[in-house]
This record gives C-alpha cells, structure tokens and sequence, in this order.
C-alpha cells in the first residue's frame, strides 16, 4: 500500500507589549482548543513551538495549560520546539544574542517539560544562509525554511517530500520545506479535500512526508477561523480523518522523522521568509505591481514561471521604514552598552530587557500591524531604555573606580556625533542619568528619540504617514487572487477587508519622518487642516535640509546649536533667510530648552508665519481616557490627545497619560498660537484596514513681520513632570 507521513508543526506566538485581552483571546479561542482536540485524539503526533513570550505569559495566568501540555509531551504525543527565546529575527540580533537566546529556551523547554528540544522554530521564518553555522554551534539539528526558497535553486513541488541538509563553514543543519499548498489549504479548504491531496501524495517509496509549518494563531484567532475551527469542528474532523487513514497516512513529529529517515540530498538556500513576507519588504509601488503580476501568471498556470519568482528581502524593512532602522539601531547600541557592562561586571547587566528588545514584532510591517502599532513601539523602546540604564550604571562606576572616585556622582551627561543609523550622516546623540536626545543635524536639526529614563519612555517613538500597496485597493480595483470556494474560506493573505468606514479618507502622506523640532514657513492664511493633509506651501527649504551644528558642554550643562541660511519663496521673491537654534540641557533635569533666532536676511519684509512641529507619543489612541491635553485658562472641547484644534495666545499647554504616569508641559515664551491633531495612519491588519493613532502633533506658531536685518525670538521650554496615576 502506498504511504506517506505528514509532519504539523504549529507555532504560537504573542509580542510583548500586547494587550492583556488580546493575549485571553488568543487563549481561548486557539491555544486551548488546540490542546484540547489533541487530548481527544491521542493518536495525533506533532510539533509545537510557543515563544518564550507567550510561555511567561502563560505561567503567570494560565499555568494549568503548561501542565497539560507537559503531559502530552510525556505521552510522547507532542514535540515541543525550540527557538530564539523573545521570537526575534535571528538574523537582525547580533551572534552572542542568537546564541544566549537559544540556550534560554533550550533550558526552559527541559525545566518545563522534561524534553529536550532538537529543532528551532525561525520567528518569520526568515532564513539566511549564514544561520546555519550559528544554529549548528547552538546545537540544532533542524529547522523549517518555505518551500519557496528551495523551488528559487531549481527544485520542484515533487523533491520537496522530505528534508535537506544545508551546510555553512563545515557546519550543518537539516531544513525541511514547507509546503505553501498545505499552507494554503489547512484550515482552508474542506478536510476531504487535504486527504484527497495527501492520498494522490502517497507514495510506495518510504519516508516521503509533506510538511505544514504554520501560526498557530490561524486555528483560532483569524477572521472567521474560531467559527470554522472549532464551532463547526474542521480540526475535529481533520484528526478524525488522520486517525481514520493511519494504514496509509501517518502523522510523525519532525524530530523523530529527521532521526528515522535520511536526507533527500543537499541543498544552499538563498535569504528567504514566506512569500508575503517578502511581498511587504519590497516599495508600496513594487509590492503592488509584483503581487498582482504573481497572481496575474498563477492564474495563467504559469508555475514555470512564477517558480523563479523571487522578491523582497526582511532587511528590506530597515530601508523601507526609517522608524524600524533607528529602533533596530538603537538595540544594536545598547547590545554594545550590555555586553561592555558584562565584561566589567559580570551578571545580568540589562541582557534579560535587552533581549525582550528584540522581539520581532515592530522590525516590520504587513498583515499583522507590526510597527504601525504604538504600544509596540512603545514596549520594544521600553524594555532598551531599562536595558540601557543597567549597563550605563555598571559602565560609569567602573569608570569611578578607575579615576579613584569612590563616591560617584549620579549625575552625568555625555555627547557623541555618529552615524548612528547607517545613513553616511552624522547624528548628534546626547545621553544622561536622565534623559536621552537623538539629534539629525541632516534631518532639519530635528530631534528623533527622546528618552525619559526613569520612566523607560520614548516621548519621540512616532511613525510618519506612508503609501502602503493595500491602499490601492482603497482607490482602485484590485486584481487580488481569492482562494474561496464553495467548502473554503478565505486565507488572511488572501483577504482585504475594510474595517474603518472612514479610511479613505485618511489617506494622507508625510514628506518628512514625523520627528520634533521641525522648522516650517506657512502663509498667515495657511489653516490647520490644509497643514495636516498637505494642502499647503512650504515658503521654506528648512524642513529635511540640512543644519550646521555645534555643541558646548560646561560643567552640567549642554548647549546644542544648529543654524541653517536659506530661503524664503515670498511671491515672486526668493528671500535669503536664517534660522538658529539653541538647545540647552542640564544633567539631573528631564527638561529641553529652545532658544529660536530667526532673521530676515534680505533686502525685503518678511510676513510669514513660523511654526516649530512636535510629534509625541503618549498612546493617545483610540479616545483613550488616560491620555489627556491641558491648556491653564481654557477649557477645551475635547481633551483626548487624539482630538483636533486650534488655540490663540497660549503660553502653556500640557500632554499627560496617567497610565504611563507622565505628563509633559511646554512654555512658550512669548505667547503662540497652537495647532494640534493626531497623525494617524491607515494600517491594514487581521480585522482589515483601519485609522491607527501614531501620535499627537503640536505646532507653535508666531507671526513674522520682519524688516530687512530683523530678528524674531521664540523660546519653548519642554518640562517633564509625573502625571498622577488615576486608579
């Protein structure tokens, strides 16, 4: 009789910084189902992963889960995975951090569940072929890499029935493909239908086994998926079926086949991930062109073709998204500051935060939020900022101990100019025992990152408006592939749902990350709206261009400038026009002061209006309660940081989340108008696409009337203070 053995192996995950209802959600409605059906089927044998971020997580609220699960891997019915412990993408962490990571949650798999992990689950699924020597080193034997990757070298859907080994500097690991058709038929397709392909799959040579590598999150928390799941029981059914075709069909854990059966051969395989992965690393525009292309020779049965179709890169991301590359920047800092500190002192030194850091869910965007979901941002930023105030306070007291200071003040404040973002560019970063700023010189003299380090928070972790390929189906017809049939329904790759009526819209994008300290020249007639959506002029080249700077450091304090000469567009008239700016800082003081200097250059007046534009974020979304404006003497309309509005001759106004306990007060000096609006972005996600908050935008306004040789002063002053936690 003809066989063939199928090997499931369901990974599950949750990012840190996720809401605690979503995390219940996913709970009960995938994770516990699927250990349940699994008791009922006890000749069922597969392969599951779960990050170390979900398994903390279920410790501390659901430990009876661990513990039935602990049994079914006792009954030798489940193999428990391993894998970068915080699910990071391997090849964006440095070497030791892949290594410590792995052995983390090697251990907790033995302490767990008494086993002993030989396979590792890739956070993505993205494949470099350099991991090979790295996953070998941290003793490894298998993975899963897409069945894609192996198709791009020249192999066909018929050589992939089994595993490969791959090989890095005399170093190998086995990889198993995974099957893009199982993937896109389980829990899609009706249960006859996958038996039907596993049967015409069978084969009278032994060991041929097709592979399914997928979240687990599919079974359960996906649009329509817990009704078709569960409720109508397509799982239920499907093990009913494997347990019913066990004379042919034989479900195996991927451990057990790779150490009963050898390899179909040797193979090098190019940098990989799932498809759509790869579709969303590319420009909106290519990822459009490219996606609907593929679809367009699929349809034409022209898997010839569409075989050697290859797209995207993951390190795409770093490019195609700013915010990720500084993120992504500022980990790899602070995994210098860590590591330094462990060499002087030994211990943790901030690596436990440092490693949650690099949890892979705001490194990119697609289907799933990823960066565009603040309070991601907002825990990643989170968990470096603790990480770094570790390893800075090992680093400064050995520093003491050398200059034979025993007693060590706790106050201190350093600057250093750096391509910090691998850009060619020097950035000016300013760091302190309480504060960091990330300046770009380049970039308007804009400040990027402001850290408030006794709270952990990143007041700057914002993310400008950009062109996405999903907005096209908001403007045009879309020539998207669906995967429906009668017995199916739709794969969340496959669907695009809109989910906020009023998103259209929306659709506004920025010229300029959405940074701080941005120096504009408006029209007087130039309206609040007309400045949020980009119906305006810009009189000046001030905004993204580049700025002489400067920094003097005296005792505890700091002083920045930053000067640029341009030019004002005034009608017909080109203006030459300075712009200069003082920062000043004080150790000990989460403070910020801007000094602005703006002369009128030319031989003509000037009547134009300044703004200087802040971008924060304070998780202000979505109406939330906590988070607040207050203006002293005014009474505002809305008070939500996610509200809209405009306010004449105000010389105070203050930001605040009483859940994060912050509160952020800006003084102006003399009196502005303020312009204020939530820059929000259309983001597509497993509920369809929606408005997402990314933080309030302020803009301090001052009326220029400027005769030749003029100068027009405007003092901000930017103070943190605690906000009040309200129970």
């Amino acid at each position: 009789m003809k066989q063939i053995y199928i090997g499931l192996a369901i990974h599950n995950h949750q990012p840190l910084g996720n809401f605690p209802w979503v995390l219940e959600q996913a709970y009960q409605q995938a994770y516990l189902p699927m250990v349940e059906v699994l008791e009922k089927h006890p000749a069922i044998h597969l392969s599951l992963h779960y990050s170390g971020c979900l398994i903390d997580w279920l410790e501390q609220v659901h430990p009876e889960f661990l513990y039935r699960l602990a049994r079914l891997v006792n009954q030798h019915q489940v193999e428990i995975m391993g894998g970068a412990y915080y699910e990071p993408i391997l090849p964006a962490i440095p070497d030791a951090d892949k290594l410590g990571q792995t052995a983390k949650m090697g251990a907790i798999i033995r302490q767990r569940f008494g086993s002993k992990s030989t396979g590792i689950w890739l956070a993505e699924r993205v494949w470099e072929p350099y991991l090979t020597k790295i996953l070998a080193e941290a003793g490894v034997e298998w993975t899963l890499v897409d069945d894609t990757a192996f198709k791009l070298v020249g192999l066909e859907g018929k050589d992939l029935f089994g595993y490969y080994v791959t090989e890095e500097q005399g170093h190998s690991v086995k990889a198993f493909p995974i099957s893009k058709h199982l993937r896109y038929s389980i829990p899609w397709h009706c249960v006859d239908k996958v038996i039907d392909y596993l049967r015409d799959e069978a084969s009278d040579k032994e060991g041929k086994i097709a592979i399914l590598g997928d979240d687990g999150e599919k079974f359960g928390v996906w649009p329509g998926t817990y009704d078709h799941c569960w409720q109508k029981g397509w799982v239920d059914r499907f093990f009913t079926e494997l347990e019913a075709n066990q004379g042919w069909l034989h479900t195996i854990q991927l451990g057990e086949y790779a150490h009963q059966f050898p390899p179909l051969g040797r193979v090098y395989l190019p940098c990989a991930s799932y498809d759509e992965m790869l579709e969303w690393s590319l420009p909106a525009d290519k990822s459009w062109e490219y996606t609907n292309l593929k679809h367009q020779l699929e349809a034409e049965g022209r898997q010839d073709v569409t075989q050697f179709m290859h797209s995207g890169l993951w390190r795409n991301f770093l490019v195609k998204y700013p915010e990720i590359n500084r993120m992504h920047k500022k980990m790899l800092r602070v995994h210098q500051k860590v590591y330094q500190a462990r060499v002087l002192g030994g211990g943790d030194c901030g690596l436990e935060e440092l490693w949650k850091g690099q949890c892979n869910c705001p490194y990119w965007h697609g289907v799933f939020g990823g960066i565009y979901l603040a309070d991601i941002r907002a825990a990643t930023y989170n968990h470096l900022i603790q990480a770094e105030n570790k390893a800075d306070k090992i680093i400064r007291q050995h520093r003491s101990w050398l200059k034979r200071v025993f007693h060590p003040s706790q106050e201190w404040l350093e600057w250093q100019k750096t391509d910090f973002d691998g850009d060619g560019a020097e950035e000016l970063l300013i760091e302190g025992d309480t504060f960091s700023v990330y300046l770009s010189p380049k970039e308007g003299g804009s400040i990027f990152e402001w850290d408030i380090r006794h709270h952990n928070y990143n007041l700057f972790s914002t993310l400008a408006r950009r062109p996405e390929a999903y907005h096209r189906i908001l403007t045009e017809p879309s020539s998207e592939k669906q995967t429906t049939g009668e017995n199916a329904i739709p794969s969340i790759h496959d669907l695009i749902r809109i989910k906020d009526g009023g998103s259209s819209p929306s659709l506004v994008y920025d010229q300029y990350l959405r940074s701080s300290f941005i120096d504009h020249f408006l029209s007087p007639k130039t309206a609040l709206k007309e400045f949020a959506t980009y119906s305006y002029k810009e009189l000046g080249n001030f905004v993204n261009q580049p700025y002489d700077s400067s920094v003097e450091s005296r005792g505890t304090e700091m002083r920045v400038w930053l000067r640029r000469n341009g030019v004002l567009q005034i009608g017909r008239k080109s203006l030459s026009f300075e712009v200069g700016k003082e920062i000043k800082l004080e150790t000990g003081k989460e403070k910020i002061e801007i000094s602005y200097q703006l002369k009128n250059m030319s031989d003509s007046p000037v009547q134009a209006t300044f703004g200087s534009e802040w971008n924060i974020n304070l998780l202000g979304g979505g109406h939330n309660e906590q988070a607040y404006y207050q203006v002293p003497g005014f009474t505002l309309d809305d008070y939500h940081l996610d509200s809209w509005g405009e306010l004449i001759d105000i010389e105070r106004v203050v930001l605040g989340n009483h859940q994060l306990g912050v509160e952020l007060e800006l003084t102006a000096m003399p009196k502005i108008r303020l312009w204020r609006f939530p820059v929000e972005s259309i983001s597509n996600s497993e509920g369809g696409m929606e408005r997402l908050y990314q933080g309030s935008c302020l803009v301090a306004l001052l009326p220029l009337n400027l005769i030749p040789g003029e100068v027009a002063s405007l003092n901000l002053i930017w103070q943190v203070k605690p906000s009040v936690t309200l129970a």
